[in-house]
């Protein structure tokens, strides 16, 4: 393994272990086994090998959005679903500690704004995908004609945005896969054709 490999490795541990404040620069060089001198080379600032953490490392939708698009007029629409949301409600629930801690820094938050704009990513993009995938399937007439992808996708998402976050804060039951499910099933009756 190379050695940026090794502190994108080190970092993402770092910060999943210590937080993202405290990961600091020497604790990532000290557990990628080099110096900060070293750390520097490969990444200009901190934020910057933050940045890298968060496109390189941090699991995306990017592979529940191929799966979902594969299956446009295929199986059931609900279980198509499902699987998105489960998906969604995992990615959130690994992703939320280290957003917190981007939030919690402004350099860092700018240079992810700049990084997201520049690279047309961000976490806008599974909303996106999703209501994608919900006009394909309107046209197709799986979808009720009159449903609201954009809204639908939205209110998806921002239900296993908040499943994610709750158990980041209490304890609920282990049963994300009935959660996603049940969130599924309420809205079918109208979105589902």
């Amino acid at each position: 393994m190379d050695t940026r490999e090794r502190i994108l490795d080190a970092a993402t541990r770092a910060m999943r272990d210590l937080g993202v404040a405290r990961a600091t620069t020497k604790e990532i060089a000290k557990a990628a086994d080099c110096s900060e001198a070293l750390l520097y080379k490969h990444f200009s600032s901190k934020e910057m090998l933050y940045n890298a953490v968060f496109r390189e490392r941090i699991p995306v939708l990017k592979e529940a959005s191929a799966r979902l698009h594969a299956n446009v007029g295929k199986g059931s629409l609900e279980e198509n679903l499902t699987e998105y949301a489960l998906a969604a409600v995992r990615l959130y629930k690994d992703v939320l500690p280290l957003a917190g801690g981007m939030f919690a820094d402004p350099m860092l938050l700018d240079v992810m704004r700049a990084s997201f704009a520049s690279t047309g990513s961000g976490p806008h993009q599974a909303v996106l995908a999703l209501a994608r995938f919900l006009r394909a399937e309107q046209r197709r007439g799986r979808v009720l004609a009159q449903a609201d992808p954009d809204a639908a996708a939205a209110l998806l998402l921002g239900a296993c945005f908040q499943r994610a976050f709750f158990e980041h804060l209490v304890e609920l039951p282990d049963d994300a896969d009935r959660f996603a499910a049940d969130l599924v099933s309420t809205l079918a009756p109208a979105l589902i054709a």
